[in-house]
């Protein structure tokens, strides 16, 4: 072993490294202190059992349609994901008449189960560095559009050379480390994946926002999938009614073991951003620019989805996964900024920079690149834009149909006749209906076009307000109304012809215009301070992992494939220990307060199945309680989902769904001593898919011991 791979070790081992548990690490190049350490954590496993044998344990995660983790259980491709990664898929298939939604759904057999438009899981084969290629191409002498460009054309390359000896995979490449380094990733992607099993909502919410990021959590957060593959090569293929279950090589097994104060813990999955190396001035960007906007424009928004929603059952189907959607990143706005303040992120940032600057002024690293100063100025420059721009989004941005459509007009969306004469090109727009309701899209709308006036400089606004205020008298809702009534946009089956008098005067479509154009401006002024913003940013990095080059970092979450180690365990706040496990009496405690808080509510076969005596092999050895819900010191952020939670045996134990209030600082700053991952026990699942699904197939497949 090298000195600097013993030195960190040593660190590593004797706790003088800041941050045990931190760290988002990628598993091709898993540094061996890092291993060391989850060995000592408990960890019984080889190296190479993680990412380079056959069976290793990545091969059974997934990328759970670009948005989530997910493991696969058994060798027939039954995946265990989130409840509230499957939300979509359950919506789109639930009515009024059979709303899986609410009422749950269990696929009997193979036949029943139901395929999902869109919805995906990708499998990473492997990861390599590719750093040294792109600066042989000149990466380094290139900004943004002409980076990704390059990373582009590269990833293209590689995927057709890929191909040649396997049509399923494909290739992308992500920068790492702000873009010190890049690696490419080999996936392979399956696209017909069917719904299988899933809890009704009041088990796989519980709590609902109520419990949002909170503990003590007893959801039940989890729904089942199976990935289906072409007969003849067990390879993807599109939906298909001859498909079959796929089989793959190895899978995760699932343990009724449990787990215990202390046990390592690990999980794999696919965390979405986190930014860990921004600077002082980013994340003081990032409170007030970004996040503020962001809780105050959507807490507006959700009050009135909420009003519609129970008002209709059709209204609630239509927008239970918009709302929480919304709902979610909300709540973790107001708590990312809570955490920024109570911890003092900023100072603390601001005094490591002084570290870095002392560094670079006795070395002379990156002199004439790295300056604080600029930096400063840059995002100073920058603020305001990204002020608006953060409540254009969150006011214009998948909000509601009637924007949606004009933006999409108004940004050269596809047209269903390319290569007919310029007069006779036109879209139609797809019978979208059920995903939407004219009622609420309205009145959000109207209300969210107040709220920007409200919120951002005259400047900033859209031309259109002009007519508000002329034709309507500054009315945002009469405003709406009108253009709902009297644009092409929202009628149904209505072909737009693109560069008639028609379409130049339609009011919806002059609205997309007035849209698109102001954004067009705020870009021009943007990507150059972007772009200068984004090179200080990757100096800094840089700089930070050469004055600690004898310890081993991590990079970024980007989406791609990462382990994360620690132990399971609770926290201390104020004096009072939190506990590292809920149990059923805790859960229907508060089911018992379902009639005064609506997220506590379940139906009385919940209460009737989590009040019984004896809980069979599902019941926890030591302690005799049926235990829902745990916690560790693994590091977890958006995106990490689903992801799996192992034990040091390498046994599925749990699904990763949430954080705690107190780490939600996670995606910028690591809190170790508050900061847990919230995980479903999976014995909760099985006694669920059990007792409640009576899923005897699923539950004889899994085969969990």
């Amino acid at each position: 072993m090298k000195l600097k791979t013993l030195l960190a070790a040593a660190l590593l081992a004797t706790g003088s490294m800041a941050h045990a548990d931190e760290g988002m690490w990628t598993l091709y190049n898993l540094p061996q202190a890092v291993y060391e350490q989850m060995k000592q954590y408990g960890f019984e496993q080889s190296y190479n059992s993680l990412y380079g044998s056959k069976d290793a344990i990545k091969n059974s995660v997934v990328l759970f349609g670009g948005f989530c983790s997910g493991v696969v259980v058994s060798p027939d491709g039954l995946v265990f994901t989130n409840h509230h990664c499957g939300f979509e898929a359950i919506r789109s298939h639930s009515t009024v008449e059979h709303d899986y939604m609410l009422n749950g759904f269990y696929a009997k057999t193979n036949a029943e189960e139901l395929p999902n438009k869109n919805l995906f899981v990708s499998f990473m084969v492997e990861q390599q560095d590719v750093t040294e290629r792109l600066k042989a191409l000149g990466i380094d002498q290139l900004k943004g559009q002409a980076q990704s460009e390059m990373i582009d054309s590269l990833a293209t390359a590689m995927s057709q050379e890929a191909k040649k000896k396997d049509k399923s995979l494909h290739v992308e490449i992500d920068p790492y480390y702000e873009g010190n380094k890049y690696y490419a990733t080999t996936y392979r992607m399956f696209t017909d994946v069917r719904l299988v099993f899933t809890v009704p909502k009041s088990m796989g919410k519980f709590g609902g926002e109520t419990d949002n990021w909170m503990w003590p959590r007893q959801t039940c957060d989890f729904s089942v999938f199976r990935i289906y593959a072409d007969p003849k090569t067990n390879g993807p293929a599109e939906y298909s009614k001859d498909n079959v279950p796929y089989h793959p090589e190895s899978w995760a097994k699932v343990s009724l073991q449990g787990y215990k104060d202390g046990d390592y813990a690990m999980t794999m999955g696919y965390p979405g951003s986190t930014e860990r190396y921004l600077s002082s001035y980013g994340i003081e960007e990032m409170r007030n620019a970004e996040n503020a906007p962001r809780a105050q424009v959507r807490g507006v928004k959700q009050e009135v989805m909420a009003k519609h929603m129970k008002a209709s059952e059709a209204v609630r189907i239509k927008y239970d996964s918009k709302f929480a959607n919304s709902a979610n990143y909300w709540k973790n706005a107001i708590g990312m900024n809570k955490c920024i303040d109570s911890i003092g992120i900023i100072n603390q940032k601001r005094d490591y920079e002084k570290r870095l600057q002392a560094y670079q002024n006795q070395t002379g690293y990156l002199k004439g690149k790295l300056d604080f100063d600029k930096m400063k100025r840059l995002y100073k420059e920058r603020f305001n834009l990204m002020y608006a721009y953060y409540n254009y989004g969150e006011t214009f941005r998948r909000t509601n149909e009637l924007a949606t459509r004009a933006l999409q007009v108004c940004n050269g969306m596809k047209v269903k006749n390319p290569d007919a004469p310029a007069q006779k090109q036109y879209h139609e727009f797809d019978d979208n209906s059920d995903t939407w309701d004219e009622a609420l899209d309205k009145e959000v709308y109207g209300v969210l076009l107040q709220n920007y006036r409200e919120h951002v400089s005259k400047q900033y606004l859209p031309a259109f307000y002009t007519t508000i205020d002329k034709k309507f008298k500054g009315n945002c809702q009469a405003y709406v109304d009108y253009v709902w009534k009297n644009s092409m946009l929202m009628k149904k089956g209505q072909k737009i012809y693109f560069n008639t008098k028609a379409y130049k005067k339609d009011p919806g479509v002059q609205m997309g215009l007035d849209l698109a154009e102001l954004v067009m401006s705020w870009r021009e002024k943007l990507a150059p301070l972007s772009d200068s913003i984004a090179e200080q940013e990757k100096y800094l990095c840089a700089a930070k992992l050469r004055m600690e080059e004898d310890l081993p970092h991590y990079s970024d979450a980007n989406m791609t494939m990462r382990l994360s180690y620690g132990r399971v365990g609770g926290f201390t706040l104020d004096g009072k220990p939190s506990g590292y496990y809920t149990t059923a009496e805790s859960m229907v405690e508060k089911m018992n307060r379902g009639n005064k808080v609506e997220d506590y509510y379940a139906e009385p076969i919940m209460k009737e199945l989590l009040s019984a005596k004896d809980f069979g092999p599902y019941q926890d050895k030591t302690t005799g309680k049926m235990q829902l819900c745990f916690l560790t010191s693994n590091d977890i952020t958006g995106g990490n989902s689903g992801s799996p939670m192992f034990d040091g045996k390498g046994r599925l134990i749990g699904l990763a769904f949430d954080g705690n209030w107190d780490s939600l600082s996670n995606d910028i700053y690591f809190e170790k001593n508050l900061g847990r991952c919230i995980g479903v026990d999976i014995r909760y699942v099985l006694y669920m898919m059990d007792k409640w699904g009576h899923a005897d197939r699923l539950i004889k497949e899994i085969n969990a011991q």
